[in-house]
């Protein structure tokens, strides 16, 4: 909520308006005084890293009364103050939208009491709202994400991480009690993410007699060698007949069965605490930028709206329909229409529970479809976290859908020397929350062995093959693509997953591997600020990796806070120093105490990190010191984040049912084998804007500056004046990617039902 504020404040004195605090929530719109006040560029600075609200939060009675909102409106015009944005749930947004309506009417009751002239009714005669959701239950329609829902689930992975290492230790079976009163998306999504033996939501109570099933399927796991159980529970999980399913009675049932050691772990308000992870923070920036935007285009007659984000697009829903949409959930769920209440929740949720049930039960033998095709994995370039969640989301998905499913080790060069086994459903286990590359991965190119590696897929009968890396990957795909010509072994279905960490890859917006990248920068960066606080003012520059890619020190600008950030793809010379260098001076000498200066490792060869350190040193002398920092390889490793677990395993699901759609397409009944050879056959799964889209490598190879390994048109330089925005330049804003109004679209159930989307 902190950069939400922050973004609000720092946007609206940058178009001219002027902003106030209300503190203390709706009660501090009701009592006014002290709890309205106007907000400065500096009120704001530092708290980004800060969890909770700085401005207050409170739960207000009198708000929901006429005479309360009377009074909240008598406070708002003795401030001039027409423009609400409103951070909260939906109940807040609901309240706001009826003082919107009532707005007049109180207006006129106060003139009639005396309260105000009557000249202020047409001055301030319409009050405009623009709505962000706050909630760490990600509980609101029409939104992927709310504000704190990421954050939210870092804290409930950093404890399952923690607790698995003991759970191993005395073979025990955990049972986790995650919040979410009406809503199981945190419970679904970590159990997705640590890969849970069994999960508890209420949109989707348990079948009758699931206590035998969820004790067979624990001692199931229990027989294969696992040692540990983790059960996630929904504190408002309940049955097919509405009664609740306590973390208790979980274990109670567990051990009366089974006799298993089991322990109970509540996590409570823990998940509402801590520093919040990047992706928060970048998610509230821009949510909080889009708002006064938003405020600035609403007149009389336009809804009151919320922004949010779709897929990784802004977006503006009017209010109303998304609380409605929302009340609905609710309304099916009392009605026991569960299958109807997941569908209203919206794809996202609908498709992670898809992906969940796809993993975590496993079909006994007699039920799988026996396809006789062979499909190999294997990693290609640098390490990045979440690439184990790509594999084991592969393997069992191939599984499921009857492939015998091959696992190479070290990339192309163990392809070439035969490093190639079968790997089935248990080996997997446990992989989700592993850093790095399980299977080995290499940076060499295929071309350099290509004839040996054509041996191989012909002595393992290899009908097609997963990629998941970066960069290298792609080059790699592409060289295949065109040794079909000369090899046919060659000619099969072909997918790749970007995962890397510098987010280099053309045809998706996001890889594998950046998220986590990106908290361990921003995670750094707050220490390292932390670090100068009560000493003399400082700025430190900071190196961040990504080859030419200025991705990492961008974004990571943007959720770390930081006043420049220096990049390959937009180009800067002596004079931009120097205007930082200035601009920096100004700030320190009024008001800030640190400042936070990025720059990518390949941005400019002759500026380096070390002349720009030196730079700032001599020119910020008596005003501030300076001091560096690289960061290197810690951006590499550590364990994946909740999102790129997720991400991983989600796109790695869709590529394994669009492997075996080709398969099937391309199999050649008389000759017996798969024949594929058009480009449509060898494609990079990404995502674009909303959607998870396959793209022919062929097709993507205009898009891609070779020589620098970067795409040729990125996204996120849209973001980069937001930065600048930020840490107070004048810049100009291209609001042309700005959310649109748009009607909150209902999620009509599919024919095909294993489609696995965002």
């Amino acid at each position: 909520m902190n950069a939400a504020v922050r973004a609000v404040v720092r946007m609206g004195l940058y178009v001219g308006a002027k902003v106030y605090f209300i503190h203390e929530g709706y009660q501090g719109m009701v009592d006014g005084g002290e709890n309205i006040k106007e907000a400065s560029w500096e009120s704001v600075s530092s708290m980004l890293q800060v969890g909770g609200t700085v401005i207050g939060s409170a739960r207000c009675k009198e708000f929901r009364t006429h005479e309360g909102r009377l009074k909240a409106a008598h406070n708002l015009v003795q401030h001039g103050i027409t423009n609400l944005c409103v951070i909260g749930g939906d109940g807040s947004l609901t309240g706001a939208n009826l003082f919107r309506e009532e707005w007049s009417g109180l207006l006129t009751e106060l003139v009639e009491q005396g309260l105000i002239e009557a000249d202020a009714v047409q001055k301030y005669s319409a009050l405009h709202i623009v709505g962000m959701v706050g909630s760490i239950d990600n509980d609101f329609c029409g939104t992927d994400m709310t504000i704190g829902t990421d954050s939210a689930l870092h804290r409930i992975i950093e404890v399952v991480d923690a607790i698995m290492t003991t759970a191993q230790s005395h073979q025990r079976t955990f049972v986790l009690e995650v919040m979410g009163r009406h809503c199981g998306y945190l419970a679904l999504v970590s159990a997705l993410a640590c890969g849970a033996d069994w999960v508890l939501i209420p949109e989707m109570p348990p079948e009758d007699g699931w206590e035998d099933k969820m004790c067979q399927k624990l001692s199931a796991t229990r027989s294969r060698g696992t040692r540990l159980n983790i059960i996630i529970v929904a504190e408002g999980a309940i049955d097919r007949h509405g009664k609740p399913i306590t973390s208790s009675l979980v274990k109670d049932l567990v051990v009366k069965c089974l006799g298993f050691d089991t322990r109970v772990t509540i996590l409570g308000h823990v998940q509402r605490g801590g520093t919040p992870s990047a992706f928060d923070r970048i998610l509230a920036s821009r949510m909080g930028v889009e708002a006064v935007l938003a405020l600035l285009e609403t007149t009389a007659n336009t809804p009151a709206c919320v922004v949010s984000l779709c897929g990784n697009q802004s977006v503006r829903l009017p209010l109303m329909e998304c609380v409605q949409m929302t009340q609905e959930v609710q309304k099916a769920m009392d009605e026991k229409r569960f299958e109807e209440a997941v569908r209203l929740r919206g794809r996202s949720f609908e498709n992670n529970l898809k992906t969940y049930k796809l993993l975590a039960h496993r079909k006994p033998e007699s039920e799988l479809p026996v396809s006789n095709f062979n499909v190999a994995v294997l990693n290609v370039g640098a390490p990045a976290a979440g690439m184990n969640a790509a594999v084991r989301s592969a393997i069992r998905v191939g599984i499921s859908e009857g492939h015998k499913m091959f696992a190479v080790s070290d990339g192309f060069e163990g392809f070439s020397k035969g490093q190639i086994k079968e790997i089935k459903w248990a080996d997997v286990g446990g992989w989700t929350g592993q850093g790095g590359s399980l299977l080995g991965t290499k940076r060499t190119l295929p071309a350099k062995h290509i004839d040996k590696i054509a041996e191989q897929m012909q002595k393992h009968n290899i009908n097609a093959l997963l990629i998941v890396g970066g960069f290298e990957a792609f080059e790699s795909l592409l060289q295949l693509y065109e040794a079909r010509a000369t090899y046919e072994e060659f000619c099969i279905p072909m997918c790749m997953l970007p995962a890397t960490i510098s987010n280099n890859v053309p045809g998706t917006d996001l890889s594998i591997g950046a998220d986590t990248a990106l908290n361990a920068i921003v995670e750094t960066c707050d220490r390292i600020k932390q670090s100068a606080s009560g000493t003399k003012r400082r700025v430190f520059i900071i190196e961040t990796m990504g080859g030419y890619c200025g991705y990492l020190a961008s974004v990571g600008g943007l959720a770390a806070g930081a006043d420049a950030a220096y990049i390959y793809e937009e180009p800067f010379d002596i004079r931009d120093l120097q205007a930082n260098v200035e601009h920096l001076t100004e700030k320190m000498k009024t008001s800030i105490q640190r400042g936070l200066v990025l720059r990518n490792e390949n941005s400019n060869e002759n500026y380096t990190t070390d002349f720009i350190y030196q730079l700032y040193s001599e020119e910020g002398k008596g005003v501030f010191d300076s001091r560096k920092n690289v960061l290197g390889h810690m951006q590499q490793g550590g364990a994946p984040s909740p999102f790129d677990r997720n991400f991983g395993t989600k796109i790695s699901a869709k590529a394994m049912q669009w492997v075996t759609k080709k398969l099937v397409e391309t199999f050649r009944h008389d000759e017996g084998r798969v024949f594929a050879n058009g480009e449509d056959s060898c494609c990079l799964l990404g995502m674009r804007r909303r959607a998870l889209v396959f793209q022919p490598v062929v097709q993507l190879k205009d898009q891609t500056d070779f020589v620098h390994r970067i795409p040729k048109e990125q996204w996120w330089l849209k973001l980069r004046p937001l930065m600048k925005i930020l840490a107070k330049y004048k810049t100009s804003y291209d609001v042309s990617d700005s959310g649109q109004l748009e009607h909150v679209v209902r999620n009509r159930p599919k024919e095909s039902d294993a489609s696995v989307a965002m």
